[in-house]
């Protein structure tokens, strides 16, 4: 039974960070976005609210295809939640390293790493877990999140705010903390994704953090292009690091469009639907899932219709001399189920009943068609060897399924 929380229905856990747990859910027009419900420490710390529901205006300016857009929040309930774009992928940590297409890691990266701090928002908990990879493509995710609950309340409480080997001299040793810090962790996670390492070793935190402090970075391994760039990302002086901007002139990333859809200024050419306020979810590309479960299925349906079609041909051709009533039967079985079928689709609210049952009618046509074909063309025994390979390798393909 689904959990309802303010106006999203929840509908299953993705899983669990240092400050809350994330659930896939429907907002009220049935699109699909993630939710973070707060654990119960974080949101008994009302000065760690206060500052992250001062902060979440700000990170609902950041945008742009590389980061999950943060689409809605509330802070003041039981259950305080933030409402995010849902990216669908693995994160980084779980991929095979080294990447395959490490430029476009690291282009996709330094992309997000601009749309954040173009918006004035430090991510300050940036590694290859808070990395999704979606088609080949970086998603950053819970940026802002770290830096806006990072108070003495919540990380007494059992927050861990950042993860050793990513966070920057300076957050190890307690002083000021600006995007520099982000610049970091986008090297030490390009070095994890370049060597399959962590840049700085395994083992207890308090070695780790040793080593950030007071020795080099790992990078052998690192190709020769990209190295360069991390050892000025990874050095322990912020001022020598370099900005974001230079980081994606230096990768020659395009400058991408980073206002978010809440944002954007219509065009006089906009139609109603696109000068309406922003709601979350309105964005037209990202499909409910409804939507996709529905498009998976049209897509099944389709390759056991025109499979079968092909099976049903073949045995209704070796059939059709020696036996011609079942060669009839065949064929006559298999038309009256894509007749019914079609006829489920004709009422049917589905948005693929057209296409449907053109489909249903160039099955039935193309069966028949090819099973005459193959009789006139083929002998009967080639056909009746072709018939068994096939049943043999239906009946293999049904039981390992």
């Amino acid at each position: 039974m689904s959990d309802h929380l303010g106006p999203y229905e929840l509908l299953s856990r993705l899983g669990s960070g240092g400050f809350g747990e994330v659930h896939l859910a429907l907002d009220p027009e049935g699109r699909t976005v993630a939710v973070k419900v707060l654990h119960p420490h974080v949101a008994a710390d009302a000065g760690a609210l206060a500052r992250l529901a001062r902060e979440v205006e700000t990170m609902r300016r950041v945008g742009g295809p590389h980061v999950a857009e943060v689409l809605d929040a509330s802070l003041d309930g039981g259950r305080p939640y933030l409402v995010t774009r849902y990216v669908q992928g693995r994160p980084l940590s779980a991929v095979p390293a080294p990447v395959e297409d490490l430029r476009r890691l690291a282009g996709g990266l330094a992309d997000a790493l601009l749309a954040m701090h173009e918006a004035g928002v430090v991510h300050r908990d940036l590694k290859p877990a808070n990395v999704m990879m979606t088609e080949g493509e970086p998603v950053v995710i819970d940026f802002g999140i770290a830096s806006a609950l990072d108070t003495l309340a919540v990380t007494a409480s059992g927050a861990v705010v950042g993860t050793p080997g990513y966070l920057a001299p300076e957050v190890l040793e307690g002083k000021p903390v600006g995007m520099e810090a982000d610049v970091f962790s986008f090297g030490a996670t390009l070095a994890y994704a370049a060597t399959g390492r962590q840049p700085y070793g395994q083992g207890p935190a308090s070695a780790i953090a040793y080593r950030v402090v007071h020795h080099p970075p790992d990078l052998e391994g690192v190709p020769a292009w990209l190295e360069p760039l991390l050892r000025e990302c990874l050095a322990a002086d912020p001022a020598v690091r370099p900005t974001a901007a230079r980081i994606c002139a230096l990768l020659d990333v395009a400058p991408l469009s980073h206002t978010p859809p809440a944002l954007r200024r219509p065009s006089r050419a906009a139609d109603e639907e696109n000068t309406r306020e922003w709601r979350p979810g309105r964005d037209p590309r990202r499909k409910s899932v409804e939507e996709s479960m529905a498009r998976h299925r049209e897509k099944v349906r389709r390759r056991w219709l025109i499979g079968s079609g092909l099976f049903v041909s073949l045995l209704a051709a070796a059939a059709n001399e020696p036996l011609p009533e079942v060669s009839l039967f065949l064929l006559a079985a298999y038309t009256l189920a894509v007749v019914a079928d079609a006829g489920v689709a004709l009422f049917s609210r589905s948005p693929y009943k057209r296409s449907r049952m053109i489909i249903d009618v160039v099955c039935v046509a193309g069966a028949a068609g090819l099973c005459y074909g193959l009789t006139a063309m083929v002998s009967t025994f080639t056909l009746a060897l072709f018939a068994g390979t096939a049943l043999v390798l239906g009946i293999v393909f049904l039981l390992s399924a």
